[in-house]
């Protein structure tokens, strides 16, 4: 597989719109990440981790009647072509009501916390 983040990012997506409670993928560091930035953000219920030797994220989704709360993922930088930002210019996303993950040297983070901390970096995706 040659971007494990855009396939967990469309497993959300396809999860979401299938009305899946709970979607699995192959643990990593940075995978855990942004599950924690979307439950911080109120996009999914919860998440956790299973496994010792070979360790898996599963990812609850949250659900209003029969719409998934994330209405869209889009993502961004990609293995062929990365995007990074300035503190400048992160971008906003739908105006203030998505938000934007962006890969920091101060570790993964919003884009609001980004601008708040003026630090720039990679940005991985969109959310809203």
């Amino acid at each position: 597989m040659t971007d494990p983040i855009a396939d967990f990012l469309t497993r959300i997506r396809n999860a979401n719109k299938a009305l899946v409670a709970e979607v699995e993928v192959n643990h990593s560091t940075l995978k855990e990440r942004i599950a924690m930035l979307l439950k911080r953000e109120g996009y999914i219920a919860d998440y956790h981790v299973d496994g010792t030797n070979k360790k898996t994220l599963k990812v609850r989704l949250k659900f209003h009647g029969r719409k998934g709360v994330i209405e869209g993922v889009k993502r961004v930088s990609k293995p062929g072509l990365r995007q990074y930002v300035d503190a400048d210019s992160i971008p906003r996303v739908l105006g203030g009501m998505g938000i934007a993950i962006l890969s920091t040297s101060r570790g993964v983070m919003t884009g609001a916390e980004a601008r708040r901390a003026n630090v720039g970096g990679e940005v991985i995706c969109y959310v809203w």
